[in-house]
């Protein structure tokens, strides 16, 4: 008798946490480039009446006889499928194609982070931003400005680490062979080489150069499921996700980059909504599980009396 009452206590405790899932799945439903979870259960051990038996003198075998008594949560998963693509118009906006994250870090502790959130800003400093100050990484040659026309797919080293990145910088003037220029505009292409547009302040004659000032590295993963959520639409690698593979633009699968663009959280409401559905519905049975449990126990109780 207490077997199905703890069996009931578990089956309601549990599904407690799969419907804090759920109605974390529908409160980020906006989230720029949130990813859903799922809760997946596991029946828990089970108490043996008695063991299988092998077939002897010609007889057949029998089953194990076994009560089980409830079940657990074998793990949260996170869906890492791709949201879907809007359109915003903003420069500093980017969403990726393929697998891969952007690389943000902090400059504060050294701690580097992983995002699909490509909405970014331009710091005073001319720094490409997340909402949180954070860094974001790549190749950066405003130390040494290249014209556009001198640029070819080997001018920039491919990083290898997190440690081989920078920070991306778009700054407000660049010198050039002695020449002073003022920054106009920048671009970012699918395969996230960063332009500069600017216009010659020294010599007000002379035209505007377009220059490269870098280009966005991301990062993919052998478990990319296996990352740890740390807030603000950012994750960090834990020990089943494996090292981030630090690549170019559409290296390792990582994908390609398009500029104007945010992904959309990946979470599908009429899945969410039957879900709280069936996890309600659930939840009541193993409610009615333990009353009708009381209600024999009662019986048990009163057998004296009556």
């Amino acid at each position: 008798m207490l077997r199905s009452l703890f069996s009931g206590v578990s089956g309601m405790k549990n599904l407690q946490t799969d419907l804090d899932v759920v109605a974390n799945n529908i409160a980020n439903v906006n989230t720029t480039g949130f990813k859903s979870s799922r809760v997946h259960f596991a029946d828990t051990f089970s108490q043996t009446i008695s063991s299988a038996s092998a077939p002897t003198n010609g007889n057949g075998g029998t089953n194990a006889k076994q009560v089980g008594l409830g079940d657990e949560i074998a793990s949260i998963d996170t869906n890492m499928t791709a949201g879907s693509t809007q359109s915003t118009g903003i420069s500093t906006d980017f969403s990726i194609t393929g697998n891969g994250f952007f690389i943000a870090k902090d400059a504060s502790t050294g701690e580097s982070y992983y995002t699909r959130d490509g909405a970014f800003e331009r710091d005073s400093e001319g720094n490409l931003v997340n909402s949180d100050g954070y860094l974001i990484q790549g190749v950066n040659t405003t130390a040494s400005p290249m014209l556009y026309s001198d640029y070819t797919d080997s001018s920039l080293t491919t990083p290898t680490s997190v440690s081989d990145t920078s920070g991306i910088t778009i700054p407000s003037t660049i010198t050039y062979n002695g020449q002073s220029y003022t920054f106009n505009s920048f671009s970012v292409d699918s395969s996230g080489v960063v332009t500069g547009q600017y216009q010659n302040s020294t010599d007000t004659d002379a035209d505007s150069q377009k220059f490269v000032l870098g280009k966005f590295s991301l990062a993919t993963f052998n478990n990319a499921s296996g990352l740890e959520k740390q807030g603000s639409n950012l994750y960090s690698a834990s020990n089943n996700s494996g090292t981030a593979i630090i690549g170019d633009v559409g290296d390792n699968g990582a994908g390609t980059i398009e500029s104007g663009s945010l992904e959309m959280s990946n979470v599908d409401l009429s899945t969410e909504f039957t879900n709280m559905i069936i996890a309600n519905r659930a939840y009541q049975a193993n409610a009615r599980v333990i009353t009708t449990s009381d209600d024999i126990l009662e019986e048990l109780v009163n057998l004296k009396k009556s």
